[in-house]
């Protein structure tokens, strides 16, 4: 048999079987235009909304589906965020009539979309819109809101993200009405933008009139935001009795003179996060931690003293989170003495990096006894900790989900050894099988790691099949392991400590409504 007739029979071959399994001639083989539309929505379900609009034009069929309402349910038009770019006004009014109707439930808005029309419009055509966001970080100006007669009176959460210098309480006098029904609000001010060396912080928007205004309030997240203190969160307090979680991370002015009255009015009250706050010993002491429900407390990059620290942990009732890091006087003692007095037995996630005060030794007989119900930890910029000591205690935190270990490259924080990483890598496949978030923050020159590497790194991800984030610093081993996910069409896992980083956040009982931009 020659070259020519074999090539042929295999193409008659090939051909015959198109054909069985399409049912008919090759002409009558299923393409993507044959699935039904509810299959093709789902696809479509996994594209940005700009990518919605790309896929449009292809046919009248694809144009229908990419502009089903089901699929604009959540909308963010903030350029930087999703790369939708609505110009105008009337294109905005024109797509909540058009795409949005009735079915929108969360939408984000830049400051040029912020206008007296175009809320109109969302208050009477979107009634089931819970979720808002309006930025005004950027703004220079503000429309004219003298006509805004109508905002939407059904929203659960609203997310403002404030300006350095552009006062809101104009158009603030017009939605306060609106906000009975809130549940959630979201302030964010500039903290990441600020100068420290800037001597005017204006007050762009009066926290003081909100209270009266939202009696329903579960959840305060203030980020940020330079002019808010203490008498801000007492205010609050006064009218929010059914607060559950209060969160002023980056808010410096905080000093806690305003825990004790928030302690005592709002006897729901289980999440306090002040992270970054000037918290001051005398008022943290000052409030009756023995009376609360605070189970979630975060207190790191906060100067508290090692008494005041001792002092108010062990008159709280018990922890499920809890955050230290970056306290450099949280030690052994007190981690000796919550351990004694059961406040950690619920603990499910703890920060203890950059803790300078806290001991291997003090840290290991912690794990050995509270590793197994712990499903965050972050123990990393502790030099001392190297591979002996993970290796001693992985296998007793059976259920972790979240871990984030290791030391950064530093002079000061430099290790004298190198890291063998391919054994903590089988310590985990073999005793993590929740694991869902590794961070390990040693750099090239610490981490040593064999020709097997990637057979480990397998391993890994065969035993934990949960796992969608592992974060290394950028270098050859990182190299190795991203390849070796992207075999597995696992792209997206594997980030770098220069892109990414690792938060037991995640585990907080309010995670999702404290979620913002």
């Amino acid at each position: 048999m020659d070259t020519q007739t074999f090539y042929e029979i295999t193409r008659d071959a090939q051909h015959q079987s198109l054909q069985r399994r399409s049912g008919g001639t090759f002409g009558d083989a299923k393409t993507i235009d044959k699935l039904p539309d509810k299959l093709l929505l789902h696809i479509f379900s996994y594209l940005q909304q700009c990518e919605l609009g790309k896929v449009a034009p292809v046919c009248k069929k694809w144009r229908l589906l990419a502009y089903d309402p089901r699929l604009w349910m959540r909308v963010s038009l903030r350029p930087e965020y999703s790369n939708m770019h609505v110009n105008s006004t009337e294109l905005f009014i024109h797509l909540i009539n058009s795409r949005f109707n009735g079915t929108l439930r969360y939408i984000e808005l830049p400051c040029d979309l912020v206008t007296a029309p175009g809320l109109h419009e969302l208050a009477a055509k979107c009634p089931n819109l819970k979720y808002l966001t309006l930025d005004f970080s950027n703004a220079m100006q503000l429309h004219d809101f003298n006509d805004l007669n109508a905002f939407p009176c059904n929203l659960r959460a609203l997310s403002i993200c404030l300006s350095e210098v552009i006062f809101l309480e104009g158009f603030m006098r017009k939605v306060y009405q609106s906000l009975s029904s809130l549940a959630v609000l979201h302030l964010i001010g500039t903290f990441e933008l600020g100068d420290e060396e800037e001597e005017e912080i204006y007050e762009v928007i009066n926290i003081s009139k909100i209270k009266s205004h939202t009696p329903n309030l579960r959840i305060i997240n203030f980020y940020g935001i330079s002019f808010v203190d203490d008498t801000h969160i007492e205010t609050l307090s006064s009218n929010c009795i059914h607060l559950e979680c209060v969160a002023v991370n980056f808010c410096l002015r905080v000093k806690g003179s305003s825990l004790r009255v928030v302690i005592q009015r709002c006897k729901k009250l289980h999440t306090l996060l002040l992270q970054h706050c000037g918290l001051q010993d005398q008022f943290m002491r000052q409030v009756e931690w023995e009376n609360s429900k605070i189970t979630e407390l975060d207190l790191t990059s906060t100067e508290l003293s090692s008494e005041c620290l001792q002092d108010i942990l062990t008159r709280m009732p018990g922890f499920t989170y809890l955050g230290l890091g970056y306290c450099e006087f949280f030690n052994d003692k007190i981690l000796d003495e919550l351990t004694r007095t059961g406040k950690l037995d619920n603990l499910q996630a703890l920060d203890i990096s950059h803790t300078v005060s806290l001991t291997e030794a003090a840290i290991f007989q912690f794990l050995r006894y509270h590793g197994n119900h712990l499903q965050g930890l972050m123990v990393y910029g502790k030099a001392k900790l190297a591979e002996q000591f993970y290796l001693n205690v992985i296998p007793f935190m059976k259920n972790i989900r979240i871990l984030s270990i290791g030391t950064a490259n530093g002079w000061f924080l430099r290790l004298s050894m190198r890291v063998h990483i391919d054994q903590i890598m089988i310590c985990l496949s073999q005793n993590c099988p929740r694991l869902e978030r590794l961070e390990v923050q040693w750099d090239p020159d610490t981490i040593r790691f064999g020709d097997n590497s990637s057979k480990f790194i397998d391993q890994l991800r065969l035993k934990c099949p949960m796992i969608r984030s592992m974060t290394l610093s950028d270098g050859e081993y990182y190299e190795m392991v991203k390849s070796n996910f992207e075999r597995a069409d696992r792209a997206t896992i594997v980030r770098t400590v220069t892109n990414y980083s690792t938060s037991i956040v995640s585990l907080l009982t309010n995670f999702k409504d404290l979620l913002f931009n």
